[in-house]
């Protein structure tokens, strides 16, 4: 067992690209996670890293034999899928991301219940706006506000969650209100989620003669949606974001909605999961009570 063990710490070592974000994804100290790579090269007879001191990179061997491990590690996870349907009990790690404000709002109030259910199940929840990667990131499950990714990934659409501009009254006092979508072109500030890779560098509005994108600017972006929200409730902008997102804030009056008429265009909110011959039973099962848990919650 410590020799799987330690090839597991191998293969996140390798896809993370160090010793210690790899000894964190498995709960393990950097200590401990380096103690098991130099067990497994003193073990195989040869170097699997080539190491310096700011980079880790693997040897020509090391290449090799992460191909082949990373193939053992799948295989055991068909197994232990297959005796957990075996035995009707799902247990181990399930390894869950959400978008940040989502995750916390939406999703995390969920996982008791279904750990109520199913107590040898461990959720591991990893909250971010950033686009994830599910193969380098090794998740089972991951839920996207926004545009699907092409991949060969299973799908499950959630619900399409309606948009809003929104402000402060006290920002709209200052600058004006946006009468068409061009005013937010001219003198407003547009607070933008930015990040590498993120699709948010324009607004997309729904109009009577279909969509119009426009390409907002601002002085403030950050890749946290809700500090976005922070930023608009200190009067600083515009924010653009799902509706149940800020439905307090509209409900109070602290937020006023913009352009109600010319809202943006809905974003999809769906889960994504590997196509795998032997479905882990815990996989589907939180899926199932998840969509079952969040669609009442997303109805307009």
């Amino acid at each position: 067992m410590p020799y799987v063990e330690s090839i597991k710490v191998f293969v996140r070592v390798v896809e993370l690209g160090s010793i210690t974000a790899g000894g964190r994804d498995l709960r393990l100290t950097p200590a401990v996670a380096s103690n098991r790579v130099k067990e497994l090269e003193k073990r195989l007879g040869m170097r699997l890293f080539d190491r310096t001191t700011r980079k880790l990179r693997t040897t020509e061997a090391g290449a090799l034999y992460y191909e082949h491990a990373r193939k053992v590690i799948d295989a055991l996870h068909d197994s232990e899928a297959a005796l957990a349907g075996f035995s009707g009990q799902p247990r181990g790690a399930l390894r869950v991301s959400a978008p940040l404000g989502v995750g916390q709002r939406m999703i995390a109030p969920l996982i008791p219940a279904f750990s109520a259910k199913h107590p040898e199940v461990q959720v591991q929840l990893r909250l971010s706006d950033r686009r994830i990667d599910m193969l380098d990131d090794r998740l089972d499950v991951a839920f996207v506000l926004g545009d699907l990714p092409d991949s060969n990934f299973k799908q499950r659409k959630i619900a399409d969650c309606p948009r809003a501009l929104a402000a402060t009254p006290a920002y709209l006092a200052k600058h004006g209100t946006p009468q068409v979508p061009e005013d937010l072109l001219k003198s407003h500030n547009c607070l933008l989620l930015r990040f590498p890779r993120s699709p948010e560098y324009f607004w997309t509005l729904q109009t009577e003669t279909g969509p119009q994108k426009l390409n907002v600017e601002g002085r403030f972006d950050a890749d946290a949606g809700d500090v976005l929200t922070e930023w608009a409730l200190s009067g600083e902008g515009i924010i653009n974001k799902p509706r149940f997102e800020i439905a307090e804030q509209l409900a109070s009056g602290t937020l006023v909605e913009v352009l109600p008429d010319t809202p943006p265009q809905p974003t999809p909110f769906a889960c994504l999961y590997p196509h795998r011959k032997l479905q882990d039973p815990k996989v589907s099962l939180f899926v199932d009570h998840m969509i079952k848990a969040l669609k009442p919650q997303l109805k307009e």
